[in-house]
């Protein structure tokens, strides 16, 4: 069987999508292929974003924010929207999700730590959804 794909899109791919995408390869362990993109991508990880992960042990420093492509979005299995839209595209027989969350942009670490939180809830769950077992 081949592993699972999920691809994560919010408007900006700097926060939201990106943390999911983190917790997801996090997480699983690798037992996940993930993609994340953004409908208009900023220029940047947010500072605050990359901070709260860091506290968990996890570095995005390394990452940068993607464009959102059909082909993207055709090589997934599952598609979790955050806020982007009629801007993400649906294509028949993939899972969609959205996940209405709080935009971090613009706020500190104090306000991002909870759509942090919210976030890896919401990745565990998934996995679970998917049969895969979290490794952290």
């Amino acid at each position: 069987m081949s592993k699972p794909s999920v691809m994560f899109v919010c408007v900006h791919n700097a926060g939201r999508s990106q943390m999911a995408a983190a917790y997801t390869r996090h997480l699983s362990g690798g037992a996940v292929e993930v993609r994340s993109a953004g409908s208009a991508p900023a220029d940047s990880i947010n500072p605050a974003v990359r901070d709260v992960l860091l506290e968990e042990g996890i570095d995005i420093s390394a990452e940068k924010p993607k464009i959102l492509t059909p082909e993207a979005v055709q090589a997934s299995d599952v598609v979790i929207t955050m806020g982007c839209g009629d801007a993400c595209p649906f294509y028949p027989g993939k899972r969609y999700e959205d996940w209405e969350l709080q935009d971090p942009a613009g706020q500190g670490v104090d306000a991002v730590r909870p759509i942090r939180d919210d976030i890896r809830r919401r990745v565990e769950e998934l996995l679970a959804s998917l049969g895969v077992p979290p490794v952290a």
